[in-house]
């Protein structure tokens, strides 16, 4: 009902710009009584000289807010009723039956209340409505169509209504006139207008109609090429800053104790549950701050995988020091025991993070090419996590700590650095910072026990190709990797372009051991 009052409201100003003539008596009847096909007739044959009378009607018919009495029909709003060919006020018969529509006649009301959206007064509505129709094109809309066109003011709607008027033509029994709407339409460089053509032609007997679609293409071809490759850069773009976040914390604490840390991705795991425990918390008792919760769980994110990382670098880390495999065994073994314990706390199946509404959506910057919000937020995130921890490790303390340690252990401790504690402000930083992966990949997917499992591989192919402990090294890695894995997607599909980004790392790390940027300091000390 309350669609009713907003499309009588909008229709009124319509009124003065339609010259049709209003519905009658008899057409109002033929659509609402009859058989399927009889009552889709009557309402086609309405739409050729519709006006803001037929819109308000078949608005009511969709929101089944219509009655018929014998031959009366009369919409109903709010317990009034309303005679839809005149719109004065009228009584509502006791014997009055509600008019039913099945799911065929609703989708022909549906379009029918799409077509006319082109008579609306607002520009921004009938240049959807124009769209809609440049994409779906149907011959029957093609009377209101030229009517719209004729009364059109707006130089751009006037333009998608002649495009939309070709898409129509290009069916035309006449050559010359599909001819004339191939040529038109190769000015629309749409993927929909593409498919249209690339379906016409399948169909098309004459040689010129058939060369002109065949032009029309490739200009369209042509003209979408630049979007589908800045689609796949942007894409890679957005594969390297999560793989960056992901890698950021393993380089720390792979380049400072050498310590391969497999549960580095549940501890990504550990940081998203942490946002999605600060998600509910705000549904539940703050619901009007909601959009808000992202700001809280980043740094709940970040302390609850700090803390688990500190926890288990004190417990079992330290006492495994220059055992590699040991420690490659033991973490594996608190992975799966971090994994079975979210199962226990939250259920073996993924849970659901929402976007706040300031991230979804996203920005057309092309036809065919769409920024989404959330990923172009975690591109800016990634990247100011990096230049957080670059100042935290060139400009602290800390960092001086970290630095010192990292290039020769035995001559910091005889400085006076405690390196047992270094080792667990690190060990937290690294998995603070896959917390904070956790955060972002929230945003994007599911969260479940698994979601490290996805990622881990990938972030030690990350930090050995870029440099064991090398910051600059992991931001070119990933990047470089997530752009040319996106690259090979396209020519090779999602599988062999994995297993050829596999085999050149392989083959760069035979020829360069060290990996793209060399580490300076422990090699001095053997």
């Amino acid at each position: 009902m309350k669609a009713i009052a907003w499309i009588w409201v909008a229709c009124m100003g319509m009124l003065q710009l339609s010259t049709a003539q209003a519905l009658t008596p008899q057409q109002v009847h033929d659509i609402v009584v009859g058989e399927t096909d009889a009552r889709i007739e009557s309402l086609q044959k309405a739409l050729t000289q519709a006006d803001a009378s037929t819109a308000v009607f078949l608005q009511a018919l969709a929101d089944d807010a219509v009655v018929i009495a014998g031959q009366q029909v009369i919409m109903v709003q709010d317990g009034k009723g309303t005679d839809p060919t005149t719109g004065q006020a009228v009584p509502i018969p006791a014997n009055a039956e509600s008019v039913v529509s099945n799911n065929r006649m609703r989708g022909e009301i549906d379009s029918a209340l799409a077509a006319l959206q082109l008579l609306s007064p607002d520009d921004a509505v009938r240049m959807k409505a124009a769209t809609a129709l440049v994409s779906e094109p149907d011959p029957s809309k093609k009377t209101l169509l030229d009517k719209a066109l004729s009364a059109e003011k707006n130089p751009a709607i006037s333009e998608l209504l002649m495009l939309a008027q070709a898409a129509i033509n290009i069916t035309h029994p006449d050559a010359a006139v599909r001819l004339a709407a191939a040529k038109a339409l190769g000015k629309s460089k749409t993927p929909n207008t593409q498919l249209l053509l690339n379906q016409q032609m399948t169909h098309e007997t004459d040689a010129a109609v058939k060369a002109q679609m065949q032009a029309s293409l490739t200009d369209i071809q042509s003209a979408l090429a630049w979007g589908e490759r800045l689609g796949a850069l942007f894409t890679g773009l957005s594969l390297g800053s999560i793989l960056l976040l992901v890698a950021l914390g393993l380089a720390i604490t792979y380049g400072l104790m050498g310590v391969i840390n497999m549960a580095h991705g549940e501890l990504m795991m550990v940081g998203a549950y942490a946002t999605y425990v600060v998600q509910t918390f705000f549904r539940q008792h703050m619901g009007a701050s909601f959009d808000y919760y992202l700001v809280a769980a980043l740094p709940m994110a970040f302390l609850s995988a700090a803390a688990v990382g500190a926890l288990l670098e004190r417990s079992v880390l330290r006492h495994l020091y220059g055992r590699p495999l040991e420690t490659l065994l033991a973490t594996w073994g608190i992975s799966l025991i971090l994994m079975q314990t979210v199962r226990t706390v939250f259920g073996a199946q993924n849970v659901a993070v929402e976007n706040p509404s300031w991230m979804s959506g996203g920005i057309q910057v092309l036809v065919n090419l769409s920024l989404p919000w959330n990923r172009l937020l975690i591109v800016l995130f990634a990247l100011l996590v990096l230049a957080g921890v670059a100042l935290l490790i060139s400009q602290t303390r800390l960092g001086l700590f970290v630095r010192g340690v990292t290039q020769n252990r035995a001559m910091a401790s005889c400085m006076g650095v405690n390196t047992a504690r270094i080792d667990t402000y690190a060990f937290a930083l690294g998995s603070g910072i896959a917390g904070l992966a956790g955060c972002a990949l929230s945003q994007i997917g599911n969260v479940g026990p698994d979601l490290g499992q996805g990622y881990i591989v990938d972030a030690f192919m990350v930090v050995v190709l870029g440099g064991v402990g090398k910051l600059a090294g992991t931001v070119y890695a990933a990047l470089g990797l997530g752009v040319l894995n996106k690259f090979l997607e396209g020519w090779t599909g999602a599988v062999l372009a994995k297993i050829a980004v596999l085999v050149f790392i392989i083959i760069f790390i035979q020829k360069r051991p060290q990996g793209l940027f060399a580490m300076k300091g422990r090699s001095a000390e053997a």
